[in-house]
């Protein structure tokens, strides 16, 4: 069961069309009665270690879990546009089991991996694809 404030997050990440930082989701949510970092911490805190949300690194920002029912918990991957901002969040079979491949062989103990790949949205054959730029 999520707090009010935590609910008031979720739903703001859920309408926005990009990642937003702590303090975008703050000015976002002063209406709703948010006048402290720490409120949104908090709640991105709990919604994260639910599975419902995750932080990207190399934005400092949160999106919300689109896999929220059955979201990897050791592996997450992003394909994150340079130009407009989009992200999506994928999973790919062999992705794990090269990740898992890799940590067997060198022996080590994999707690969590997030990868954030970097690139250009590009209309192809009449779907998104997200190349290197």
């Amino acid at each position: 069961q999520l707090t009010t404030n935590q609910q008031r997050v979720l739903t703001a990440l859920r309408q926005a069309s990009e990642p937003l930082s702590a303090y975008a989701l703050l000015e976002r949510l002063r209406e709703h009665g948010f006048s402290a970092p720490m409120q949104v911490y908090r709640a991105l805190e709990r919604l994260a270690n639910d599975g419902l949300v995750h932080r990207l690194a190399t934005l400092n920002a949160y999106v919300p879990c689109n896999h929220a029912v059955d979201c990897q918990q050791g592996l997450r991957a992003f394909a994150i546009c340079d130009q407009c901002g989009h992200v999506d969040e994928f999973s790919e079979r062999d992705l794990g089991r090269c990740i898992g491949r890799w940590t067997k062989n060198n022996a080590f103990s994999l707690r969590s991996s997030t990868i954030e790949l970097h690139g250009k949205v590009q209309l192809a054959q009449g779907r998104i694809d997200v190349s290197s730029s």
